[in-house]
């Protein structure tokens, strides 16, 4: 029997595509983005609505507090004088004449001013030189100039005799001259073990005649300048940057030998780690200034801020250390036994396999420990030295500026901000450019 279909049923079939149209308001744009993150339900709109009100009240008194500051005074009673004149008696007005007239101190501490473009030409060497190393977009070969910065931003900053540092960097080419030809030899441990040796007997025995010797046929010198002056950002930077560095390659050593099967090296990792991470760093650093004298030979000039810095590099090594054995501790046990299976000894495989995969995961804890480390640098003030905030108290105690609090520390927490923000913005980039490589 056949089934009449009327032209009604038949389905429609359309021959012409449809013209595109616009987005509804409420899917796109700003307004689906308050919609969503601000008025997305009843207590969104409290919390909102509280935290506009509570960020009105702040930057109503903060922004003309500021604004309206002032920079042309040679003290804070003249500050005042003018403020009153101005604006009237007891108004609310920030005295930013003290930042204009001191901030070369808060910058280089006691630094000579005439000399004042050795560390600026210092930290640019530096820029450029750690560039090479944070973006792999840039030459290879550009990693030389890196290794060879240290010591030239040393003899910028103290000054002295370009020999000495020249000295002390040939020990390191001779340490990566025999791992690099006599491992192969005689194998990778006793090449490690010689590679530290024989360079610390040349530094301890040759470095300083051979240096002595040199500048005496060729003086090329600048101008000494003692630690003692060296204070402000300056030293913080000096003192932080130079943990950040050190402690990495430590605290990834000790990661490992806390990982390792071999009994003493696991337990004196270990020991070390504990004793470290157990006591506050300020408590390492009155040890670095008062107790590590005691055990120096008599007569042993021990500098100050070498100490902070060696205190501060082991502090930080033994949370870099714990922030790596937890990277390690992430990767599948199919990661090593892939390297097992490759036919990779131990130091290949984690240079290769394991080492970068680690890092990679302990990323963002790493990074949190150098941002806390740059900010602790903070408490050296307790043992002498002149830090930002160590000069914020000699400049208030001098009375042009007795009286004065909040200018200074805005300034110093907005420079310390501007490190700190600057190290975490590179974390996210470095995470971001990683998961593409992976992806």
């Amino acid at each position: 029997m056949s089934e009449v279909h009327s032209e009604s049923s038949l389905a429609y079939v359309r021959e012409t595509m449809v013209d595109q149209k616009e987005p509804p308001l409420s899917q796109t744009g700003a307004y689906r983005w308050i919609h969503e993150n601000l008025f997305s339900g009843w207590l969104n709109v409290i919390l909102t609505l509280g935290s506009l009100w509570f960020i009105w009240v702040v930057l109503s008194h903060l922004v003309p507090w500021a604004a309206l500051g002032i920079w042309d005074a040679g003290s804070l009673a003249q500050c005042r004088e003018i403020r009153n004149d101005l604006y009237g008696a007891g108004s609310d007005v920030a005295c930013w004449a003290v930042i204009a007239e001191r901030w070369p101190q808060l910058l280089f501490g006691f630094y000579p001013r005439d000399l004042y473009w050795r560390p600026v030409l210092a930290f640019v060497i530096f820029f450029i030189a750690i560039a090479p190393v944070l973006f792999s977009s840039l030459p290879r070969k550009a990693l030389f100039g890196s290794m060879a910065a240290p010591f030239v931003i040393y003899w910028l900053i103290w000054g002295g005799s370009l020999w000495g540092p020249v000295a002390v960097a040939a020990g390191f080419v001779l340490g990566w001259a025999i791992m690099n030809y006599a491992g192969p030899k005689v194998g990778v441990l006793p090449a490690i073990l010689a590679s530290i040796v024989v360079p610390l007997l040349y530094w301890f025995f040759v470095a300083g005649p051979l240096a002595g010797a040199l500048s005496s046929v060729v003086p090329l010198r600048l101008t000494n300048v003692e630690s003692n002056d060296i204070g402000g950002f300056m030293l913080a930077l000096i003192i932080g940057i130079s943990g950040i560095l050190l402690s990495l390659p430590l605290g990834v050593v000790l990661a490992l030998g806390r990982q390792s099967d071999m009994f003493i090296i696991n337990k004196c990792s270990i020991a070390f780690i504990e004793i470290i991470r157990g006591v506050p760093l300020i408590v390492w650093l009155f040890t670095a200034s008062l107790l590590l004298n005691y055990f120096l030979p008599p007569g042993t000039n021990f500098d100050l801020m070498l100490r902070v810095i060696i205190m501060v590099t082991l502090f930080a090594s033994a949370y870099i250390a714990e922030v790596v054995r937890g990277g390690l501790a992430a990767l599948p046990k199919g990661q090593y036994e892939a390297a097992d299976a490759l036919g990779l000894d131990y130091w290949k495989s984690m240079r290769l396999i394991i080492l970068p995969q680690a890092l990679k995961i302990a990323i963002p804890g790493i990074v949190n420990t150098f941002i806390g480390l740059f900010k602790d640098t903070t408490l050296v003030v307790f043992i002498g030295l002149l830090d930002p905030i160590g000069l914020s108290n000699s400049i208030r105690a001098s009375t042009e500026w007795n009286g004065i609090y909040w200018e200074l520390f805005v300034f110093i927490g907005l420079c310390f901000f501007l490190f700190c923000f600057g190290m975490g913005r590179y974390s996210l980039y470095l995470e971001k450019k990683l998961r593409r490589e992976h992806n």
